[in-house]
């Protein structure tokens, strides 16, 4: 597994960054099924206090591919988030970022991952537009249907 890993050890207060690059590989392993191909920059900038707090600015940026939600299709997404983290004092020599990071990535994306109009896969829109005229025709040809607006005449 890739890690995204600070080493908080044989360095004094201040301030340093590490650039790490969080790709196909490293999605995979959180076992993400979603996440097809991945190509995100991660930038960290840690301040270091002496031997106390320690402070984490991750800025993300780069893209993912997902599923389209509609066709299913790959659909090639844009991450951007600048979250960050601190850690309390303690004993650790490093701090592994890594699980921060995934979770980031994924709190950034859309709910629904749906290609601009126009764009999702054209034998996939057309049997979905074919599986909800069915949908409508059964329901109007339903026994149900006459009692449809039983209720809202009144």
């Amino acid at each position: 597994m890739k890690s995204i890993v600070i080493p908080l050890t044989d360095w004094a207060a201040g301030e340093r960054k590490f650039r790490y690059l969080a790709d196909t590989e490293f999605f995979q392993s959180f076992d993400n099924t979603e996440i097809q191909d991945a190509h995100v920059n991660v930038e960290i900038t840690v301040r270091k206090e002496g031997h106390g707090k320690v402070e984490a600015v991750l800025r993300l940026g780069g893209t993912v591919t997902v599923p389209c939600t509609r066709c299913l299709e790959a659909l090639t997404l844009p991450v951007e988030a600048e979250p960050s983290e601190v850690l309390t004092p303690g004993e650790s020599p490093e701090w592994d970022l890594s699980q921060a990071v995934y979770d980031y990535v994924c709190l950034s994306l859309p709910i629904q991952r749906v290609h601009p109009e126009g764009e999702c896969n054209p034998d996939t829109v057309r049997f979905l537009s074919q599986v909800e005229r069915s949908d409508e025709e059964a329901a109007a040809s339903s026994p149900f249907a006459a009692l449809k607006g039983l209720f809202d005449s009144k």
